[in-house]
């Protein structure tokens, strides 16, 4: 297991991305889901040797990604994914909305889960279809699917479920059960299931991530996934992500989709995919999965002792932290007065569904010293 740790302040902030460049300099940005770790070495050495050759062209035909990452979701999964049953295309967010516009029909209702990543909303009204709102239920310990309120949904005419799995904020991994109940309603009413599986890699060793298209044959048939190695070894920049499907059903509608939304993949984003998705990457994936679970019980020990009025609850995926600072009294959008007194730049909470007043997500890929730097300023406003 290889060692990885995060690239200091003074390295970071040369570089251009939207975490580094949308605050000044004297802002801590904890807020866009970027992280601060250097490069896999495979990955590192795909795209120097790519640069080196010029091999800056357009996406081949025939590319090793789709076996690439059926052999990681074996390794990884325990999941036999068929590599013929898949598209690739340039991000998650795009599969998303193509895949959504084929398989509903304008006006029609798209069941979301907030508190949800923000752009889902506009991801359905890009494909033609409107937002149906089904919250997670908070049981005081864990997130789980409103099975009870999706059925209901489904009932009253929504014809697909918007499914994050591992889900965006909470970092909640989904039981199977749980995906299996949600794959035999979709089945009973002739719903589909577009499920965003991007954080997946991430899921921490203790808890394990099961593939929605790995639920059984109810699954198979309304079931659409879609991947990327982007959120775990930091490519979103580059362009590359996975459609999978499970049947020939649902593979047709793959099928369908125009030659161009598999040309908007990023040759580089391929090849860096293909690398990140290889066994020699393992070690490095295992490396980060480690600190990760180091960071994200330094934060529940800073926050412990600094702000024992914050609720959080450690994700079983992912570096990201939903906070709830209701208790601190900083009204339904604490980042903005985190971000303008304590110059730390969080994820607005409401931004995630009205579930999200008086919340802020936080991301800890990042330095230990960086996540006790960014407690401490919002800690020193309690004073004030």
């Amino acid at each position: 297991m290889l060692e990885v740790r995060a690239l200091s302040l003074t390295e970071l902030r040369q570089r251009s991305s939207e975490k580094w460049r949308e605050y000044p300099a004297d802002v801590l940005p904890l807020f866009v889901a970027e992280t601060d770790f250097p490069l896999a070495p495979e990955i590192e050495t795909a795209l120097r040797r790519a640069v080196d050759l010029g091999d800056t062209g357009y996406i081949a035909s025939r590319t090793p990604l789709a076996s690439s990452y059926a052999a990681f979701a074996r390794r990884r999964f325990g999941w036999e994914a068929d590599p013929a049953r898949m598209r690739s295309t340039a991000d998650v967010s795009m599969g998303i909305v193509e895949i959504l516009r084929r398989v509903t029909q304008p006006g029609e209702r798209v069941v979301v889960t907030p508190p949800v990543y923000p752009p889902f909303y506009e991801l359905v009204a890009e494909a033609g279809a409107e937002v149906e709102r089904v919250p997670l239920c908070d049981t005081g310990t864990s997130w789980e699917l409103d099975l009870d309120g999706i059925r209901a949904a489904f009932h009253e005419g929504a014809t697909a479920i918007l499914l994050c799995n591992p889900h965006n904020p909470t970092g909640t991994v989904h039981h199977r059960d749980s995906l299996r109940a949600l794959a035999e309603l979709a089945d009973e009413f002739g719903a589909a299931v577009v499920s965003d599986e991007i954080h997946a890699p991430l899921a921490q060793p203790g808890t394990g991530f099961t593939p929605f298209l790995d639920c059984g044959e109810a699954a198979e048939r309304v079931g659409y996934a879609v991947v990327s190695a982007s959120k775990a070894f930091n490519l979103a920049g580059l362009k590359c992500a996975l459609m999978v499907t499970a049947s020939d059903t649902t593979h047709a509608v793959l099928r369908g989709l125009p030659i161009e939304v598999e040309w908007r993949t990023g040759q580089f984003g391929l090849l860096a995919a293909v690398a990140a998705f290889s066994e020699a990457s393992d070690d490095w994936l295992d490396g980060l999965l480690r600190t990760l679970d180091e960071n994200r019980l330094l934060l529940e020990d800073l926050l412990s002792s600094r702000l024992p009025e914050a609720r959080y609850r450690m994700p079983d995926a992912g570096y990201l932290a939903w906070i709830d600072l209701t208790g601190l009294g900083w009204g339904e959008n604490p980042a903005r007065r985190i971000l303008k007194d304590a110059r730390v730049a969080l994820h607005y909470g409401p931004a995630f569904g009205v579930e999200g007043a008086g919340h802020v997500r936080l991301n800890f890929g990042t330095s230990p010293e960086i996540i006790t730097e960014a407690i401490e300023r919002i800690a020193s406003l309690r004073d004030r």
